[in-house]
């Protein structure tokens, strides 16, 4: 009878190895995305970073305090956390991007009417959420 407890104690062990391995490879894709989200403007960047800080924070303290504290990714978390907002740099710089992706695509790229209406449509809806965010102030 002892010899079941103790396989099926490791069995649990090994069970909670894998899944954390799991979060942190999950958590590393949604940094990665995040940093995507840096610089393509329909990528958005908080959203996968809290949810790679929700992965790290299950499975490696480790890799959550490195997220929570680097100075590039942590800065967005701590804004939402925070409710504090965007810095007015960011809002300009992001809908610039948007708007000049979404507008090469539309004359370069598509020749569909359907098409370009809803890219247009999807550029109003999220300058509009852009714009819907706080102005953080800048120090």
């Amino acid at each position: 009878m002892e010899a079941f407890y103790k396989n099926s104690v490791k069995r649990v062990q090994n069970k909670n190895k894998i899944i954390k391995i799991i979060y942190v490879i999950l958590g590393s894709i949604f940094v990665g995305l995040g940093f995507l989200g840096i610089f393509l403007p329909l990528l958005p960047t908080t959203p996968f970073l809290l949810l790679a800080a929700a992965c790290y924070a299950r499975s490696s303290e480790r890799f959550y305090q490195w997220l929570m504290n680097n100075p590039l990714f942590g800065t967005y978390i701590k804004n939402y956390r925070e409710n504090k907002g965007i810095p007015f740099r960011g809002k300009i710089i992001s809908i610039s991007l948007l708007w000049i992706t979404i507008l090469f695509s539309i004359f370069m790229i598509t020749e569909n009417i359907i098409l370009e209406f809803l890219l247009i449509l999807i550029a109003i809806l999220v300058t509009i959420h852009i714009l819907s965010f706080p102005t953080l102030k800048e120090d």
